[in-house]
């Protein structure tokens, strides 16, 4: 089990870690993904563990239902328990973003997830996630 740098959200029962330098965007891209009906997990923080060959992210208990909101501060809110993770999302800046990407994954933990990259503030982020779901 390790403490982990990210941001992780449950859409539709399926676990997705937000990952990215500080400035990157997680937290405003849970935001956005929260108003499609998204749920947080955990904002900027993760504990992550292998369960049953599962990747499993929960909240560090400190900062368990917080959220930092640029601009509003830190507010509370609902959020799951833990989530098993399915997809990575790995936030660059749009230059580094490949317009045909391969079939990339990221091993955490020992568990391979698949991987994309995006850039958060481009508004069909959120789409793309959603869409990267159902294709995964």
């Amino acid at each position: 089990m390790s403490l982990y740098h990210a941001t992780c959200i449950l859409i539709k029962g399926k676990g997705v870690l937000l990952e990215g330098p500080s400035g990157a965007g997680k937290s405003d891209l849970a935001l956005r993904l929260m108003s499609l009906g998204a749920q947080l997990v955990s904002d900027d923080y993760i504990t992550l563990a292998k369960k049953a060959g599962a990747l499993v992210a929960t909240a560090p208990e400190k900062i368990a239902g917080k959220m930092e909101v640029r601009g509003l501060g830190l507010i509370d809110i609902d959020h799951a328990r833990e989530a098993a993770i399915d997809l990575v999302i790995d936030l660059k800046p749009r230059e580094h973003v490949p317009r045909l990407p391969k079939g990339n994954t990221k091993t955490l933990e020992g568990v391979s997830i698949p991987t994309l990259t995006l850039h958060a503030f481009d508004a069909s982020t959120p789409d793309k996630i959603l869409l990267a779901l159902k294709l995964f």
